[in-house]
């Protein structure tokens, strides 16, 4: 039987682990019938590279795996700033364009503008209309989303909602597996995907 391929995107490539939680997402994924595919499995000799060629080099590589696959699950908590990871958010509309569906998950709770707001600080003004916005009186973004309107497009327009699983514990923000695998449940409803087992 031939298993649907799962595009694993995330900022998870920055864990201390990342090789290690890969897996053990792989494995998550086995269990629902799906292969997994991760950045990961690219073997790629970077020595004699510089940075620049190396990352073009990554980048060409992880965009031929998305080609590869049937499906990507995104891993959307806000990194490093009040969004998801640029590359994540790239990587979803790169498997949208090929008309691959997006399932996704966060670990915070907060709407975009929450966060957006909460981070921006002081520097975030009330406008006499009720919206908010930053210090060079551009608009932030509120349509109640998880996250930038097209993130959310991405995942909602494939047919499941985001997974939103709120932690309180900020050490498992970006390793708690449990919302990935309602991602799993979701995709293989949808996808009609049966275990081997």
């Amino acid at each position: 039987m031939i298993r649907l391929r799962v595009y694993l995107a995330g900022p998870d490539v920055f864990l201390p682990n990342a090789a290690a939680f890969a897996d053990t997402k792989r494995k998550l994924c086995d269990a629902y019938g799906f292969t997994g595919v991760s950045p990961f499995d690219n073997e790629i000799d970077l020595a004699a590279l510089s940075k620049h060629a190396a990352a073009l080099r990554i980048s060409a590589a992880n965009e031929a795996m998305i080609r590869g696959c049937n499906l990507v699950i995104a891993n959307m908590t806000p990194f490093r700033g009040p969004s998801a990871d640029v590359g994540t958010a790239y990587e979803m509309g790169f498997a949208r364009a090929l008309g691959l569906p997006v399932f996704a998950y966060t670990t915070v709770g907060d709407s975009l503008v929450e966060r957006t707001r909460q981070a921006l600080g002081a520097e975030a003004a009330e406008r006499p209309s009720g919206q908010f916005e930053d210090s060079f009186h551009m608009a932030i973004e509120d349509f109640d989303g998880v996250d930038n309107l097209m993130l959310d497009g991405a995942v909602e327009s494939s047919g499941a909602p985001i997974v939103v699983k709120a932690m309180s514990d900020d050490h498992r923000r970006f390793t708690d597996l449990s919302p990935f695998e309602e991602c799993l449940k979701l995709a293989a409803r949808q996808l009609k995907v049966t275990r081997d087992r």
